[in-house]
């Protein structure tokens, strides 16, 4: 398969994949065997393309002109494989576990569920392998409203109005901001293309550069920098998967991604580091980072705290995309696998708790992990990796963020970074001491007009765990947190001609 051919099956497959899933809406065995099959195409599909893309082969894929110099085009360079080989490998993982909590969950309109979550897959490829701003900001915006059914899923006022938040601050900055920073690029630059070095150098002086970058970083409201961030905890209405395709899969990493492309292909490192235009930019990521940290801290709902916790770790790459060198280029799109792979197991843990227990703040967990210790061990393997803890892939991404400020000089970022940590720490290790270090308040027990099945949970003794579905996706997730920090380099070598470095 040639690589056009690659690129055009890799966005197509998946809406191939939702004619199957709504043809079968009647055969619920059949859909999710369908859903199953293509997520596993793609992802073979998209890793098929890593040899080529490694050895500095750029497959390319023109559709049309929509005016001169201005097509919708496709160009696969290491970034966009590295976001192609996260979103469509976790596709896979998260269909399992989506299996498995949906039926166990016993949720309503399971087939739109997988429909939208397709088309959603479709548009974080278009952005992965997007060729120019256009062709980004059109699969971004089909990504926002492709998600939408699924954030009001369960159609209660609360997940309704939730849907306005997320719609409204979605669509508005990206109209308002994005598309007026991609028009006036245009007007400037004559051109919309990813190019290395970055299309406005010497094109515009400090002050417009100035305002473009905000604008940008506005605009990009899936990056959830403060305080355009409240529409990812008022998501949280959603089903776990769907948690799962805002933090991990999909979503918010098309946010912070797209910040780097910017970085990098729109502005370049050089120019932002020559005029000090991205300082506030350091220093809103900065603020971010700690601060939303801080409100993970006082929630007590598990999935409130993760989506706060997301906010943070998102600011993470704004900043090292905003210290503009190579290794905080190579820290932020190492962070993007990182942190997907820890945070999804997170959110795998938050729902296997809510179907096996029917418990949702953390003030309930005291003892669970005794009769969750499956899902309870994936918890801390996936917050050590949040935390940045060895052997977990978290730990590289954010030692060469740090590096990347210690290269810039910048040692008040440097203690950003470390007391983030300490922060990591605080409000995600004590849902894991408090589930396995803490006695339960009262007995538990199982329900037992409850049918035993294999939807409705492992039940062995007094183990009871979510779904076996539910529990293989954790144990993938968490085991790829191990691995990544055995296979970091593989990253490394990957975004090394992203961010300049040679050889």
């Amino acid at each position: 398969m040639t690589g056009s051919t690659a690129i055009a099956f890799a966005i197509g497959l998946p809406i191939f994949g939702v004619i199957l899933i709504l043809l079968n809406d009647r055969y619920p065995n059949i859909r999710d065997t369908v859903t199953l099959t293509i997520s596993g195409c793609l992802a073979l599909i998209v890793f098929g393309m890593v040899p080529e893309v490694t050895s500095g082969g750029r497959p390319t894929l023109t559709f049309l002109e929509i005016i001169p110099g201005l097509p919708i085009a496709f160009k696969v360079e290491p970034l966009g494989m590295l976001f192609a080989m996260v979103a469509s490998g976790l596709w896979v993982v998260t269909t399992f576990y989506s299996i498995g909590y949906m039926r166990s969950h016993h949720e309503v309109k399971q087939t739109r569920f997988y429909a939208c979550f397709a088309i959603a897959i479709s548009s974080a490829m278009g952005i992965c392998f997007a060729g120019n701003m256009l062709t980004l900001f059109i699969f971004y915006e089909i990504l926002t409203i492709s998600t939408y059914p699924l954030v009001i899923h369960s159609e209660t006022k609360e997940a309704v109005k939730a849907g306005r938040t997320y719609l409204g601050l979605l669509i508005g900055t990206s109209v308002a901001f994005l598309l007026l920073a991609i028009v006036w690029t245009w007007f400037l630059t004559g051109t919309l293309d990813f190019t290395p070095g970055g299309i406005l150098k010497e094109k515009a002086d400090g002050p417009i550069l100035g305002i473009l970058l905000f604008l940008y970083m506005y605009g990009i409201g899936k990056a959830a920098l403060m305080p355009i961030h409240r529409w990812l905890p008022a998501a949280m209405v959603a089903p776990t998967p769907v948690s799962a395709l805002l933090h991990a899969v999909a979503v918010v990493k098309a946010g912070v991604f797209t910040v780097l492309k910017v970085i990098v292909y729109i502005f370049g490192t050089d120019t932002l580091a020559g005029i000090g235009q991205d300082d506030w930019l350091m220093y809103i990521a900065a603020f971010t980072v700690i601060v939303a940290s801080c409100v993970a801290l006082t929630k007590d709902n598990l999935k409130a705290r993760l989506a706060y916790s997301t906010v943070s770790q998102l600011s993470y790459i704004i900043l090292g995309a905003a210290l503009a060198n190579s290794l905080g280029i190579i820290g932020g799109g190492m962070h993007i696998a990182m942190h997907a792979f820890g945070k999804i197991t997170l959110f795998f843990c938050a729902g296997a708790i809510l179907v096996a227990s029917h418990k949702t703040e953390i003030s309930e967990m005291k003892g669970l992990g005794r009769i969750m210790p499956l899902t309870f061990t994936a918890f801390f393997i996936g917050s050590l990796s949040v935390i940045g803890l060895p052997p977990l892939g978290g730990s590289w991404s954010k030692w060469y963020l740090m590096l990347s400020a210690s290269e810039a000089g910048l040692v008040f970022f440097m203690l950003i970074f470390m007391l983030s940590s300490l922060l990591n720490i605080a409000y995600l290790m004590p849902v894991v001491a408090r589930g396995f270090f803490s006695a339960p308040e009262k007995p538990e027990h199982h329900d037992t007009n409850k049918p035993v099945g294999f939807w409705n949970g492992l039940n062995i003794g007094k183990i009871h765990e979510a779904p076996p579905f539910c529990l293989f996706a954790m144990a993938i997730t968490s085991g790829g947190c191990i691995l990544l920090f055995f296979y970091a380099d593989k990253i490394y070598k990957m975004l090394a001609p992203v961010a300049g470095i040679q050889g």
